[in-house]
């Protein structure tokens, strides 16, 4: 997950902390932790970067949304970054 930029980081875990979301779904949930406004421009193609880096996969709800789903590989990446926070971060 090193090469992943924050933004990356946190939408990576607001995907696997829900069921399949849409585009939609993230923009809000990450829009509630940011307390600012995300346009498309920066969230669709940061998905697209998860997507083509195999940490999430993308798949058609319908035919205008869209859902994300973590992939393994992705959760190895959150596991692999928990363990390396946890030497710093004690809980």
């Amino acid at each position: 997950m090193n090469d992943l930029t924050g933004f990356q980081r946190d939408l990576l875990y607001v995907i696997v902390g829900a069921d399949q979301p849409s585009g939609q779904d993230v923009k809000e949930e990450i829009e509630g932790y940011y307390s600012a406004e995300i346009n498309h421009g920066r969230l669709y193609p940061n998905l697209d970067t998860l997507v083509n880096k195999e940490l999430v996969e993308k798949g058609q709800l319908d035919r205008r949304t869209n859902y994300y789903a973590i992939t393994d590989a992705g959760t190895d990446e959150i596991e692999d970054r928990r363990e390396w926070e946890s030497q710093y971060v004690d809980t």
